[in-house]
């Protein structure tokens, strides 16, 4: 696995230094200063010989610790609790300042409400760690954070982070990890009963970088190395499980890099409290002082995963966050010694690297096989102290780490029971009504308000009259609708809007002799337009639409392969479930067999489009040629079982009741419990004559697409994370209100190309990139290209 090395000159002395520290790392010694730093600067052979050491160490203690082969990772929810903070670091895009906030419409803290709408739905997505992460000491440096403080009773910010983490655990059960920054010990004793491990990156012993101007933590007290430091050895005496690690790629040098390292080892040594270590690479991001710096080097960042096993030793846990590298570099991390993914979230961003999406669990699970590992999910406090319980957690952590850890192991239990069942006990649980436990009271007729934040704390609580209630909110309460809506949108899915860059071609305008109409095309013309979308940007093409009958049924693979040649590395989005029910039927190759064929020809997800609403009334009166209702659900619930992920829609405004929507959205939920395999819900109102037809009568038609977006949110929060606004549908002026309503996402930008522009559905329609970014530039949230599969598409920063 020998990766692109530097270039170097023949340097004798350092080859002796290299020589003699893989020497004792063979040998198992204890590697010292000048060792690490030879070992971080490897090459060509020795290199790779660097890694398979890591790597065998590893595995010595991983069967030493009796779980042989076995990566871990934790199922958490992120829970930002306030963006502000004293500190000004130079690659920072998780602060703000109270300006930035009151442009968002963003509170300075999370409320209790906020934080347990978040974490509820986490528990119910089987999350045990609920990660508090905040600005060190916002209060000290805002005085609208001290005001919020002193508002509500609050000494410190710390003192809000210890009440909160209290309150997660006694309402769902779900172990904290606290990541607050700096903390003094007396701090740290405070927060002790409250979490069973807290954490801190190091990141670096450089002096450097903290006290020269123009540097990452210049201007930033609590990056000081020596403060920090203090903080581990703090945590150390108090018998503290404790998560740190260094940060690869910020200006250190290779020597600053060796010392972090033996400072976590030296540390470690003298309380064996490091839990794990994590070793993360530095990712530039926009809009910051380092937003033109290079990305850490992919070999010295596996240089230091290796040397940070060897260092640390063959019983530490290694952690390497899967979101920040490309899945192609798993094999050299793993290769390296790495035995953690870390947290990864089924609901909540990396609100610290939003721009880099967790991967899909399922997909971990099959990477990390892949290299002959298998995926475990663990605590947020590491096995080997759940295993010491009475050394390592306060006496308040025991039941509740007791009741999701599995007594044989100390990682996570393989099913656990409810969370919110734990925390209330078996006896409440049976007894007392769910919706009881959580209100002061019932919900009053109409009350929008309250229903909004019980549909934001638990969308299964709200019945079909109370989703309707918020379907048809007006005026002050619609405003609040829509606030609760972007809010669970914030802390869920993040601040990021995002777009694709994409053409569409529409597969019914196919034909083998095409004619005049220049809406036809062939084989040749398919292949060139995907060339030239290629060439213009494109990393999708979506192509749907019925093979007319007198053509060969065989062109809706051939129409793929002809892609696929004139732009092999393109996404390709294509054919609705009417479309390969089509393909089925005519070949008589049998739903199945059909979706096979797809994939064998190059199709990557499918649109789950072709429906407008999931009603046979509604189809019959409205779209009686599109597929019926159950087989348009059979057909996209064995597209997601053959591995195809799709999007999901709703057409409103038109012949439906909001009865109908509600029992749509209920039908997307179902199906997405069952298989997972949507990736984002678009509701797009019918266009005239049939549609325009609005839910309340005389309620404008932005309120009627704000209404239905914020309830789209809510209902399947928790579910589907996207929320797509159909910008052609109801115009880019339209589309900054409705992202501010929960939507967070706008679609494609519809090229038309330079190639048969009329051949795709919606020509002449057009968002290019620079456009979307004037959009989005006045909500204050980060624009962001993506993937179909809402990956980070490679170059896809909008800056």
């Amino acid at each position: 696995m020998t990766l692109l090395e530097p270039s170097r000159a023949a340097d004798p002395a350092r080859s002796a230094r290299t020589a003699d520290a893989l020497v004792r790392a063979r040998a198992g010694e204890r590697l010292e200063l000048d060792d690490a730093t030879a070992l971080l600067e490897v090459d060509g052979d020795d290199f790779d010989e660097l890694c398979r050491l890591a790597a065998s160490a590893r595995d010595r203690g991983l069967a030493d610790a009796g779980r042989p082969g076995i990566i871990t990772y934790s199922r958490k929810v992120f829970v930002p609790l306030t963006t502000l903070c004293r500190d000004r670091c130079h690659y920072c895009v998780f602060v703000d300042t109270p300006g930035q906030l009151l442009k968002k419409n963003k509170p300075a803290y999370m409320s209790p409400a906020q934080v347990l709408q978040v974490v509820r739905q986490g528990a119910a997505m089987g999350c045990k760690e609920a990660l508090l992460t905040l600005g060190d000491r916002p209060e000290q440096r805002w005085p609208e954070a001290r005001a919020r403080l002193d508002e509500h009773g609050f000494a410190s910010t710390l003192d809000y982070v210890a009440h909160i983490a209290r309150l997660i655990t006694a309402e769902t059960g779900m172990l904290v990890h606290l990541n607050p920054g700096v903390m003094s010990a007396d701090e740290l004793r405070m927060l002790r009963p409250t979490a069973p491990s807290m954490g801190m990156m190091l990141e670096t012993t450089s002096r450097r970088l903290y006290e020269e101007p123009g540097q990452v933590h210049f201007g930033s007290p609590d990056k000081d190395p020596d403060v920090r430091l203090a903080v581990i050895e703090d945590a150390g005496r108090l018998r503290i499980p404790f998560t740190t690690g260094i940060l690869v790629g910020i200006g250190e040098t290779i020597r600053d890099r060796a010392e972090s390292l033996i400072a976590l080892r030296d540390a470690h040594e003298r309380h064996g409290h490091v839990q794990e270590v994590i070793v993360q690479n530095f990712r530039a991001k926009p809009r910051t002082a380092m937003q033109d710096a290079a990305d850490a080097d992919l070999r010295e960042y596996v240089a230091a995963v290796a040397v940070a096993r060897l260092v640390m030793g063959p019983h530490a846990r290694i952690q390497v966050p899967p979101n920040l590298s490309d899945a192609t570099a798993f094999a050299l991390l793993v290769g390296a010694g790495a035995d953690d993914w870390g947290g990864v979230s089924p609901l909540t961003a990396d609100h610290v690297n939003p721009e880099r999406p967790w991967p899909h669990l399922d997909d971990l699970a099959a990477r990390t096989a892949e290299l002959g590992f298998t995926l475990r999910e663990r605590l947020t406090a590491h096995s080997e102290y759940i295993g010491d319980a009475e050394e390592w957690l306060d006496p308040a952590m025991h039941a509740p780490v007791a009741a999701l850890a599995d007594p044989e192991t100390g990682l996570a239990r393989p099913s656990s029971p409810s969370l919110r069942s734990l925390a209330q006990g078996p006896d409440d649980a049976e007894q007392v009504p769910e919706r009881a436990q959580r209100d002061e009271g019932p919900t009053p007729a109409h009350d929008v308000r309250r229903l909004a934040e019980r549909a934001a704390d638990d969308p299964a609580t709200l019945d079909d009259a109370e989703w309707t209630a918020l379907l048809e909110a007006t005026g002050d309460d619609l405003d609040a609708l829509t606030a609760t809506a972007d809010d669970v949108r914030r802390y869920t899915v993040g601040e990021a809007v995002t777009l694709v860059v994409n053409r569409n071609l529409t597969s019914s305008g196919f034909r083998a002799a095409p004619g005049d109409d220049p809406a036809e095309f062939d084989l040749d013309d398919a292949r060139a337009v995907a060339a030239d979308a290629a060439d213009l940007g494109a990393t999708e093409i979506c192509v749907q639409g019925l093979i007319p009958a007198d053509e060969d049924p065989a062109a809706y693979t051939d129409l793929v392969r002809a892609l696929r040649v004139g732009a092999p590395g393109i996404h390709v989005h294509a054919y609705r479930p009417q479309d390969v029910w089509d393909l089925a039927d005519r070949t008589g190759l049998g739903l199945d067999g059909a979706l096979r064929s797809l994939r064998e020809a190059g199709v990557d997800t499918v649109p789950g489009t072709g429906v407008k609403v999931l009603s046979e009334r509604v189809r019959a009166a409205v779209a009686p040629g599109d597929l019926e209702i159950d087989r348009w659900v059979e057909g996209i619930t064995a597209a997601h079982r053959a591995g195809f992920r799709s999007t999901s829609v709703l057409f409103y405004g038109h012949v439906e009741t909001a009865a109908e929507r509600i029992a749509h959205l209920r039908m997307l939920r179902g199906i997405q419990a069952q298989t997972g395999g949507f990736t984002e819900f678009v509701p797009i109102p019918l266009p005239g004559p049939a549609g325009g037809v609005p839910l309340v009568g005389g309620r404008a038609a932005l309120d009627e697409h704000r209404a239905m977006v914020a309830v789209s949110r809510l209902l399947l929060s928790g579910s589907i994370a996207h929320v797509q606004i159909p910008w052609t549908r109801i115009g880019r002026p339209a589309a900054p209100v409705l992202l501010r309503s929960g939507g967070d996402d706008l679609g494609g930008t519809l090229l038309d190309g330079r190639v048969k522009p009329e051949a795709g559905i919606e020509h002449g329609l057009e968002l290019p990139v620079a456009d979307a970014a004037r959009l989005v530039a006045p909500l204050f949230r980060p624009f962001r290209l993506r993937t179909t599969d809402y990956r980070r598409a490679d170059g896809g920063d909008a800056r």
